[in-house]
Order: C-alpha cells, then structure tokens, then sequence
C-alpha cells in the first residue's frame, strides 16, 4: 500500500535528521498508535506507539474521516491547516465550532511565525 510506503520513507528521513522536533515512527495502525495496550498486545516495540501526538494520514479523505470520528465520537478538539503552501491555510468545516475555528487561527499563525522565522 503506498500509504505505508510513504509512512516507511517519512520514518528513514527523520532518522537522516530530515524531519526534525519530535519522534517519528510508522507505519502504525490507529490503534497501535492511540493504546499502548494494542502495540503490546501486537508486540509493537516503539517510543511513538501508544502515545502519538500527531496522526499523519495518506489522503485529505482519510483525514477529514478520522478528524470527524475523533470530534463527535470522542468530543476532540480540532484544528485544521493544510500545509505546503506558501503560507499556512485555515481549513474548517462549516459545523465547526467558534472554539475550533479560533484553534485553527492559532495553529496557523504560529506555523507562519515559525516559517518568517526561518526565512
């Protein structure tokens, strides 16, 4: 699957000290990423497993699945930007919440911070 191609070279390049700021580790389920319980079970030996911050997923339609099962199902807290453009982009659903929209500009505007800070 290309997804877990992708999650495989995203993992080499951040142990080449191409992606920098955290741990990276993939590909792993959602399950195996969310529980310690499930990576021990499978016995999924990882500093990611069981306690991932961040859930990188293969397509904008996995995405918008997994952000709304996490919001209404678990009442999560979202924020969406799209990332790789020149600029950082608030993306929101029109059922989002004033709270949601609001962490959505926060997130941006520190990515833009960060991305001048670079320049």
């Amino acid at each position: 699957m290309q997804a877990t191609l992708d999650a495989a070279a995203l993992c080499k390049m951040a142990d080449r000290g191409q992606i920098k700021g955290g741990l990276v580790d993939g590909p792993l389920a959602f399950d195996n990423a969310i529980s310690m319980a499930a990576a021990r079970t499978k016995g999924i030996r990882s500093a990611v497993a069981g306690q991932a911050d961040i859930l990188l997923v293969p397509d904008i339609e996995s995405g918008n699945m997994l952000a709304k099962q996490l919001e209404y199902l678990a009442d999560a807290l979202g924020s969406g930007i799209v990332l790789g453009a020149r600029v950082p982009i608030v993306l929101t659903s029109r059922a989002d919440s004033a709270e949601t929209r609001s962490a959505s500009t926060a997130v941006a505007m520190v990515m833009a911070h960060a991305m001048r800070a670079k320049s």
